[in-house]
């Protein structure tokens, strides 16, 4: 019986040791003291962060009064949804959230697309030239004709005033297309290339079957990034487009916030004030509309965003 329970404490005993050592290993004070500046700093951040968040949101449901008073400060005085009530009724702004969908969806498809066709071929050791064609597509980075070239360059293609002026200019990004690059050479080696050819499959079938589904995370990543820049993207419609049956969401809240902002004319003082405080109203109520597509898609793509944006850092 005394044999039983000596057995029975010989793990229990090996655990104590092991954690009075765990204790008697602590880690130095520099190390302590480096993290609580890391983790003080995150924190300081993270408040520089969420604080404009949640001043622009409590605003948005707020009065016209209260946010023109400055009385709105983190949680929304006098609740109201005018501001949305004043956004939505208005057909501009949900012809430009339309126009703005097709732009992302489409653009970035397009984007997507193209930037894997160029750099795909970029990363295979096979292709006679490859580091001319970088060069090129790199010194595009570095030196662009400038706006009016670029303007005579839309113009001349017929591309003036229609909706791919907003998507084949900036169709393909230089930095995206490192990226992917960097990508297909250290995830897709050269023998498994060499693999796929000795049992019949073709170039594209190979791009299609294999190179693809393993590219997941960059293409998550390189579509976050087109899909960003073309929601946000206005000052190409305001160079390019004069319909406004075209313009984008961000160039319809441009438009907006400055005709509410600017009235001129002989008008009565309460309806100047009213203007002014409904504007200040939409500035908060228009940036919560515009930033929700964005906010919804992230969630879908963060967890390939966090290993796709390590591509090529790390080998092994």
């Amino acid at each position: 019986m005394s044999v039983q329970t000596e057995t029975r404490t010989l793990p229990s005993k090996r655990v104590e040791r092991r954690a009075a050592r765990a204790r008697r290993i602590r880690e130095p004070r520099t190390d302590r003291i480096f993290l609580f500046c890391v983790y003080l700093l995150l924190a300081v951040f993270f408040v520089i962060v969420l604080a404009p968040l949640l001043y622009i949101v409590a605003s948005s449901f707020s009065s016209p009064e209260a946010v023109s008073a400055g009385r709105v400060l983190f949680w929304p005085v006098d609740f109201s949804l005018r501001g949305y009530h004043a956004v939505f009724e208005n057909p501009q702004i949900v012809q430009g959230y339309l126009n703005s969908l097709f732009y992302t969806v489409v653009g970035t498809i397009v984007s997507v697309t193209m930037t894997i066709a160029i750099a795909y071929p970029m990363s295979r050791r096979t292709l006679v030239g490859r580091n001319v064609v970088m060069t090129a597509i790199l010194f595009t980075m570095l030196f662009t004709g400038g706006l009016i070239p670029t303007y005579l360059v839309v113009q001349s293609v017929g591309l003036l005033d229609t909706r791919w002026a907003l998507i084949i200019p900036q169709a393909i990004g230089v930095w995206q297309v490192i990226i992917a690059r960097t990508y297909f050479r250290t995830a897709i080696p050269d023998e498994l290339v060499e693999a796929a050819q000795l049992d019949g499959c073709g170039d594209l079938r190979f791009l299609w079957s294999v190179v693809i589904p393993l590219a997941k995370p960059m293409i998550a990543v390189v579509a976050l990034m087109y899909a960003i820049m073309q929601w946000n993207s206005y000052f190409d419609a305001l160079i390019y487009l004069k319909n406004p049956d075209l313009f984008p969401l961000q160039l319809v809240l441009r438009n907006i916030l400055i005709l509410n902002t600017t009235g001129g004319g002989a008008v009565d003082a309460s309806v100047v004030i009213q203007r002014q405080q409904l504007a200040d109203l939409l500035k908060y109520s228009l940036i919560v509309v515009a930033s929700v597509p964005v906010l919804v898609i992230y969630p879908f793509v963060a967890r390939y965003f966090t290993k796709g944006i390590l591509i090529g850092a790390v080998k092994g």
